[in-house]
């Protein structure tokens, strides 16, 4: 994926727990709290319409998050807005900046995380049966569905990573597939977590 902008230094956050956008993926979100309404208001105005997602972690955040492109918004009735954010890459947050904003904001490094920028990720080493079997056991025992068509013909990256945003894992879990350094990594992760709720490992600390 070639950008048409450079990566900023600074980007403004939106913390949201047990919320994650993984590489090349989109995230739905409804704003309506005033200053995250002024953030999208202000991010628009800019060449690269990015908003960092980053999770809350003890009493602070997390140390890496994902930045998404503004690609779609909409106003309801009410004054809300239903935006959906395009991820670009990773970043790695280094500090929190002050300003005269009502968000937050923060100087971030993204040059850990360049295959984000590259094209797709696949991964040789996925048992698409093996996996589906695993889901669909652990759909029934979450009493949960998917669209099983969509997932059959979604390539290896939209599956793994939209599988990875969507099933109900922890805040700690999630983070922990968004961190995985490769595709397989976070396919290897994912199974694993979802074993472990199928073999009576799960509680309301892991799974929510």
């Amino acid at each position: 994926m070639a950008l048409r902008f450079d990566l900023p230094d600074r980007i403004p956050l939106f913390p949201l727990p047990d919320a994650v956008l993984m590489p090349r993926a989109r995230l739905p979100l409804h704003i309506f709290e005033p200053r995250y309404l002024q953030m999208l208001e202000d991010v628009l105005k800019t060449d690269h319409r990015l908003i960092g997602m980053i999770q809350p972690e003890g009493e602070g955040l997390s140390a890496i998050g994902c930045a998404g492109r503004v690609v779609a918004f909409s106003e309801t009735d009410d004054g809300r807005l239903m935006i959906s954010l395009g991820a670009v890459s990773r970043f790695r947050l280094i500090e929190l900046q002050e300003g005269f904003a009502p968000y937050l904001q923060a100087r971030v490094d993204w040059s850990s995380f360049a295959r984000d920028t590259g094209g797709p990720e696949t991964d040789p080493g996925l048992d698409r049966g093996g996996l589906f079997d695993l889901l669909d056991r652990f759909m029934q025992m979450r009493a949960l569905s998917t669209d099983w068509d969509a997932a059959a013909k979604a390539e290896d990256e939209l599956l793994i990573n939209s599988l990875s945003m969507m099933l109900p894992f922890g805040q700690g879990d999630k983070q922990a597939l968004l961190e995985s350094p490769t595709l397989s990594d976070r396919r290897e992760l994912l199974v694993g977590l979802i074993e472990f709720a199928l073999h009576g490992g799960e509680n309301e600390e892991r799974l929510q």
